[in-house]
């Protein structure tokens, strides 16, 4: 059972950061922040999941079936992630690209201590707390002293895996695939990397999010390995027998001239080319989602529409189906795993062609960071804009991809992807 306790904040803004910074001395902890975007189907604002009381790391080897037993068990809130490369749990596929990061492919814990932020409220539960060790805690984190400026980031050097002309040799070798008929439809993505390197994970987190203000934010601190993310993409969410999916496809930059920027949002709504590949993914999700949906209750929400972030605008459907009461929640992700957005279609071949096609590993990069409530439910992000870092062996790594369709321009598709990347290497590069 938990001690559940509801706290107004006079300051909430204040009291987060606090909170996050308190909860480093913790080996396990998810952060995950919305960040006052105004999202119809978000439940909280913000949320910390903080010092394991149980938790299950694995490799893709029967991956899902680990996972749906331990969430069955603890029937608790878990916190974690799924890493792309458990596409070959659920096919006869592979991953046999560079990893210099070394993350664990399936990773939850069951956290002790767990803040809910709504509005100017805080709910605190914790499991199995001890004596006044909650109140103990609250006094702590308002009393916290930020010092995390004493140990700050160096600026870094960042390394392409896959060079200009490279990357233009394999797209063109996408593009052939796509010509023949194996594929209409792949997501290729390339590393941007650092090796012998140390940053500060929190810090380098809060300058990425300050300049992003993505939707589905998130910091994960796993003992030696964090992830940073900045999402802008729901994968999937249950609520009740209610599922959905938010695939992005289609990117155009911001400009600081209002008029020019109203016009790039426009220009982006008409494009033929974004709108196609859009349209492509959500007919696979649609397919997807209906492998555990109630017959007949697929349907597609919204299509193409056009939403604005810091950084960018994106093109976003919403795609919804209905499931039975019964239905596992691991079975609905399984089945959809790994999100359309980040694959191509058809997804088999689309995933074989980018395993021979990239350098490296994808890892939690393009794939999902979330939880499960005790009643089953769960939301997770898709893993994008995201930076990716293993403290001990000081590498870290961020990626980037792009639609790979029969209208790409290989030159075009380059230049997709270093806006994606702008952010990351902003904080990088520049501490």
């Amino acid at each position: 059972m938990r001690t559940k306790q509801i706290y107004h904040l006079d300051d909430v803004a204040s009291f987060k950061e606090k909170a996050l910074q308190w909860s480093l001395q913790y080996d396990d902890l998810v952060w995950l922040d919305s960040n006052q975007y105004d999202e119809k189907y978000s439940k909280y604002d913000a949320v910390l999941a903080v010092d394991a009381f149980t938790c299950i790391q694995t490799d893709y080897f029967q991956a899902f079936e680990k996972l749906k037993e331990y969430q069955s068990l603890t029937k608790d809130w878990i916190f974690g992630y799924l890493t792309y490369d458990l596409k070959n749990d659920v096919e006869v596929l592979q991953s046999e690209n560079y990893d210099g990061l070394g993350f664990p492919d399936l990773y939850f814990f069951q956290p002790k201590k767990l803040f809910l932020f709504k509005g100017e409220s805080v709910e605190i539960q914790y499991l199995k707390a001890v004596d006044d060790e909650l109140e103990t805690d609250i006094k702590a984190i308002h009393k916290f002293e930020d010092k995390s400026q004493d140990h700050a980031s160096e600026a870094l050097k960042i390394k392409l895996r896959i060079h200009k002309d490279a990357y233009c040799e394999k797209v063109n070798a996408m593009l052939k695939h796509i010509k023949h008929g194996a594929i209409y439809e792949a997501n290729f993505c390339q590393e941007f990397y650092a090796e012998n390197t140390q940053i500060n994970p929190l810090e380098t987190y809060k300058k990425l999010n300050s300049i992003s203000k993505a939707p589905f934010a998130s910091f994960i601190k796993m003992n030696d390995k964090f992830v940073l993310s900045a999402s802008p993409e729901r994968y999937l969410k249950k609520d009740g027998v209610h599922v959905i999916s938010q695939p992005i496809k289609g990117t155009a930059k911001r400009s600081k001239d209002q008029e020019k920027d109203e016009q790039l949002k426009s220009d982006l709504s008409k494009d033929e080319k974004e709108r196609s590949e859009n349209i492509m993914i959500v007919d696979l999700v649609r397919n997807d989602l209906s492998k555990t949906a109630i017959k007949g209750s697929v349907k597609v929400e919204e299509l193409c529409e056009i939403y604005t972030f810091e950084q960018v605008h994106q093109m976003i459907s919403t795609v919804s189906s209905t499931v039975e009461a019964t239905t596992h929640p691991v079975d609905i992700i399984k089945s959809s795993f790994p999100m359309g957005s980040m694959t191509g279609a058809p997804k088999i071949s689309a995933m074989k062609i980018i395993e021979n096609l990239e350098e490296t590993k994808r890892g939690v990069y393009s794939g999902a960071i979330g939880y499960f409530t005790p009643q089953n439910d769960f939301d997770f992000n898709v893993v994008i804009r995201s930076i990716l870092y293993n403290q001990s062996n000081g590498y870290v790594s961020y990626s980037v991809g792009s639609a790979i369709t029969a209208k790409s321009d290989a030159l075009r598709e380059y230049e997709e992807c270093l806006i994606k990347a702008k952010a990351m290497r902003t904080v990088l590069e520049k501490p």
